[in-house]
């Protein structure tokens, strides 16, 4: 039981072995933070619906993801802001407009998930 941190080595296992292996599976707690910190993005059905928007039919810019999504557009900015802040979404700006699209390719990779 190698991996057992130091604060629970005195604790009885049934299967000593598959808790090392359990530990390595769960790996680094800053990686797992990471994935967390991504599945609560898409928690959010209005963030969720912004990112499948956005992954499906490419750049599109705040008052077009507010008729697409029915969201208003200070609603869809502030997702935006959420998104653009966690490094999922980029936004290019064109003259006055900015379209935002999906950059995240651990991101991307779940939405190809969504039916």
């Amino acid at each position: 039981m190698h991996l057992v941190p130091a604060d629970r080595a005195d604790r009885r296992t049934i299967d000593g072995h598959r808790v090392c292996d359990a530990i390595a599976a769960i790996g680094d707690p800053g990686h797992v933070r990471t994935w967390s910190d991504r599945f609560a993005l898409l928690a959010d059905p209005n963030r969720l619906s912004l990112l499948l928007a956005l992954h499906r039919t490419g750049p599109l810019a705040v008052s077009d993801l507010a008729i697409a999504t029915g969201m208003n557009d200070p609603a869809v900015s502030q997702a935006l802001r959420l998104l653009r802040a966690a490094g999922v979404v980029a936004g290019e700006k064109e003259g006055r407009v900015v379209r935002y699209r999906v950059v995240d390719e651990a991101v991307r990779g779940l939405l190809a998930q969504v039916s």
